[in-house]
């Protein structure tokens, strides 16, 4: 397990509170019938569209104020603008999600869903049905091996997120085929999509690689596919505002892009990196 003296302090507070909930227990075993992640990002590239997770993320301890709109009607309205896969909130102390919530989201789209929660024991796993659940590799240490196997045995399809190329390592080892690289540092919670340059190289060609947290443009989505991300996991950039809007925007980054002159979308994708380095 990390130190957590390495943690910051509001990714400690939501650790325990994780370890709380996980001793609460739960009765009876979920047994899941998944809708397909992959199949849902190659259809999304069939149809010229960035395969993007959008997160339905009432609020964060890195965002200022809580959205209160129907989180079905959130959901709703990222799937109308292209969204490949859904991502529900379920921690409800510092995120403001729920079980319930995750439940009316998946009854009413038909894409995947992930279950975005901080997963530190089996238990937790019986919480609630969803096609995807989320394993942190930095939070569950020696413990990911049998976690991702639990969890495949009630039959989830498993996201393991890495933050460096030695969780990288253990979660291959662990047998993980969808991966995380999460650009946000856990000790300051800075965001660098270097984190993510730097760890994709060293992934093997068959695992999924999916580009989470600090992808807030178009040029942000053309960076980490140019990087060798098969997906992006998307929550404040499309939380703030028009949702369907913002994520049309971001799924269509790479399509907008070849219609457009190349020479004013580098110009632009120059601009923005510059700005974005100097305020994160």
């Amino acid at each position: 397990m990390e130190d957590q003296s390495e943690l910051a302090p509001a990714v400690r507070s939501i650790l325990s509170a994780a370890r709380d909930r996980a001793a609460e227990g739960r009765s009876g075993e979920v047994a899941v019938d998944p809708r397909g992640l992959r199949a849902a990002f190659d259809r999304a590239e069939a149809d010229g569209r960035v395969p993007v997770i959008a997160e339905v993320k009432p609020t964060s301890p890195t965002t200022e104020g809580t959205r209160e709109d129907d989180p079905v009607a959130l959901a709703e309205g990222m799937v109308a603008g292209g969204a490949a896969a859904l991502s529900v909130l379920t921690e409800p102390e510092h995120f403001g999600g729920s079980t319930d919530t995750l439940e009316r989201v998946r009854e009413a789209v038909d894409v995947p869903v992930l279950r975005k929660d901080f997963v530190v024991a089996e238990s937790q796993l019986d919480a609630v049905e969803s096609d995807v659940v989320l394993l942190i590799a930095r939070f569950v240490g020696d413990d990911l091996p049998d976690l991702l196997a639990a969890a495949r045995d009630r039959g989830f399809q498993v996201l393991v997120e890495v933050h460096d190329r030695d969780e990288l390592e253990r979660a291959l080892d662990a047998g993980a085929t969808t991966i995380g690289v999460n650009n946000r540092d856990l000790a300051e919670l800075v965001v660098d999509l270097g984190t993510f340059e730097s760890v994709a190289p060293h992934a093997p060609d068959d695992v999924t690689l999916i580009a989470e947290s600090g992808i807030g443009s178009p040029a942000d989505v053309r960076r980490m596919r140019a990087a060798g991300a098969d997906a992006l996991l998307v929550g404040s950039a499309i939380m703030d505002g028009d949702v369907t809007a913002n994520t049309r925007e971001l799924v269509r980054a790479e399509a907008d892009a070849e219609a457009s002159d190349p020479a004013e979308t580098d110009a632009a994708d120059a601009e923005r990196t510059e700005t974005t380095e100097h305020t994160t």
